[in-house]
C-alpha cells in the first residue's frame, strides 16, 4: 500500500510539474543562468507594435540579461494560478493598473520603491502614479497610459460645429439624428464608457475605500441626465456596432479609444479629435476612465534577481524608449519630460489623450472592481434599455454590490 500512494503522489508531483512548465515556458532559464547570463521572463498582452519596441530597447541589455517578452491571453487568471511559484511565475508582468490590489493582496507583488527611489517617480505624471499606488504603497512602473477620446467626422461636423457643452452635442444628436444617421453614438450600456458621465456629475462606482456608489445621488443624477442621450442613439450598443457606425459614416460623432483611429482614417475619413463636451449641469467636462499600462514586479524576483530587476526598470524608465512607443502605437507617455519633445507635442492623439487625462479617473485598482463591471452593466441596461426607474434600479444594484463584496471577505 505504501508503494502504491508513493507512486501516485510522484505521479501527481510530476503531472503539476508538467503543468506549470506548461504554463510558464521559462524552462531554458536555468541554463541560461548557468552560463552567467540571467534570465528575466516578463508576461503581457500587447500587440506586436508594443513589444517590438520594448524588445528593441531590452536588447541592449545584452548578454548580461536576456529579457524574454511572454504573450498570455489569459494573463490575469494564469498569474493568479501560479501566484510568486519560481518554476512557473514570472519575473514581471507588462499589463494595465486596475489589477494591482488583486496581486497585491495575494502578496505577490513587490513595491517599485523598494527598487527604484520613490524621488525617482517625481518624473512621472501625477495621476499615473496614483493609478500605481494601492494601499499607499506604488506597486508599478507606468509605461504609458489611454484614455477614450470625442472623435467626430469632418465629413459632416467641422472643427468650428464641434460642441463644447453636453447641450450643444444634445441639440446636434437631435438634429442631425434621422434617415438612419445619427449625430452622437457610444457604448452607452458599457460601464466603462458610461462611467466618463457619472465621473463627470462627481459620482462614482467604486470609491477608494472600495464602497460602491451606484445609488449616490451624483450617480443618479448622472444616470438621468444620460438616459436622454441614449434615447437619440441605436438600441444595439456593441462595440461593434458603435464603431462600424462610425466608421462608414452613419454616425458623425463618438466616444472611443485611440485604437479606433488607425481603422477609420484606414477607410478615408477625415477624423477630427477634440476636448470632452463640459457637462453644463456640473461644468465639468466628461471624464472617463484612465487606464495605465506598466511594469509590476513579483516579489521572488526582486529578491532573487535584485540587480536585474532593476536595470530592466531603468532601461523602461527611457524618454526615448516611450516615445518610440508613441511613435509605433500611438501610447501616451507617462514621463512628464516627454512633452518636451516635438515628436510628442506634433502628435495630435498622443496630445489629446494628455488633454482629456487632466480629467480624466484612474480606474479604481481595488479587488473589490472585479464585481462592479457587472453590476452596473446591469444598472445601464435597465435604466438605458429597459426604462426603468433610475432610483429603484440604482438601489437594487447598490444592494447586489454590498452583497458580492461581502461575499468576498
Amino acid at each position: 500500500m505504501k508503494r502504491k500512494g508513493k507512486s501516485r503522489a510522484g505521479a501527481l508531483a510530476m503531472a503539476a510539474s508538467l503543468t506549470l512548465g506548461m504554463l510558464t515556458g521559462c524552462g531554458t532559464q536555468p541554463a541560461a543562468e548557468e552560463s552567467g547570463e540571467v534570465t528575466i521572463t516578463i508576461w503581457h498582452d500587447k500587440e506586436e507594435a508594443v513589444t517590438q519596441v520594448l524588445e528593441n530597447a531590452l536588447s541592449e541589455l545584452e548578454p548580461e540579461i536576456h529579457v524574454v517578452l511572454e504573450k498570455k491571453s489569459d494573463l490575469t487568471e494564469a498569474l493568479k494560478m501560479v501566484g510568486n511559484d519560481p518554476k512557473a511565475a514570472p519575473d514581471m508582468y507588462l499589463f494595465a493598473h486596475d489589477k494591482i490590489g488583486v496581486y497585491a493582496e495575494m502578496g505577490i507583488l513587490a513595491p517599485i520603491t523598494d527598487i527604484i527611489p520613490e524621488e525617482e517617480l517625481a518624473a512621472y505624471m501625477d495621476n499615473t502614479i496614483e493609478a500605481a499606488t494601492y494601499k499607499g504603497t506604488v506597486y508599478q512602473l507606468p509605461i504609458y497610459y489611454e484614455t477614450l477620446l470625442f472623435m467626430y467626422n469632418r465629413l459632416y461636423m467641422s472643427d468650428e460645429e464641434m460642441p463644447a457643452t453636453t447641450e450643444e452635442l444634445y441639440a446636434y444628436m437631435q438634429e442631425n439624428t434621422k434617415g438612419g444617421h445619427y449625430g452622437f453614438v457610444e457604448q452607452h450600456s458599457t460601464p466603462y464608457y458610461a462611467a466618463g458621465w457619472i465621473n463627470g456629475f462627481g459620482g462614482y462606482l467604486l470609491n477608494d475605500q472600495g464602497e460602491p456608489g451606484l445609488n449616490s445621488p451624483e450617480t443618479e443624477e448622472a444616470l438621468t441626465y444620460h438616459k436622454k442621450f441614449a434615447e437619440l442613439m441605436p438600441g444595439e450598443t456593441e462595440y461593434a456596432t458603435v464603431n462600424t457606425l462610425f466608421k462608414e459614416g452613419m454616425a458623425h460623432a463618438t466616444i472611443a479609444g485611440p485604437w479606433l483611429i488607425p481603422t477609420v482614417r484606414e477607410s478615408g475619413m477625415d477624423v477630427g479629435i477634440a476636448p470632452m463636451p463640459v457637462i453644463d449641469e456640473t461644468g465639468t467636462p466628461i471624464s472617463p476612465y484612465m487606464g495605465v499600462q506598466g511594469i509590476q514586479v513579483l516579489r521572488n524576483a526582486a529578491e532573487k534577481k535584485p540587480e536585474a530587476v532593476e536595470k530592466v526598470l531603468r532601461a523602461l524608465m527611457s524618454d526615448e524608449l516611450l516615445i518610440d512607443l508613441a511613435k509605433a502605437s500611438g501610447c501616451a507617455p507617462a514621463r512628464e519630460s516627454c512633452y518636451e519633445q516635438e515628436n510628442i507635442t506634433s502628435d495630435e492623439v498622443v496630445m489629446a489623450m494628455k488633454e482629456t487625462a487632466e480629467n480624466a479617473v484612474p480606474m479604481p485598482n481595488l479587488p473589490e472592481m472585479d464585481v462592479m463591471w457587472t453590476v452596473t452593466g446591469t444598472l445601464l441596461t435597465d435604466v438605458n434599455m429597459s426604462g426603468k426607474d433610475v432610483a429603484e434600479s440604482a438601489d437594487r444594484a447598490q444592494e447586489e454590490a454590498l452583497q458580492l463584496i461581502e461575499n468576498m471577505k
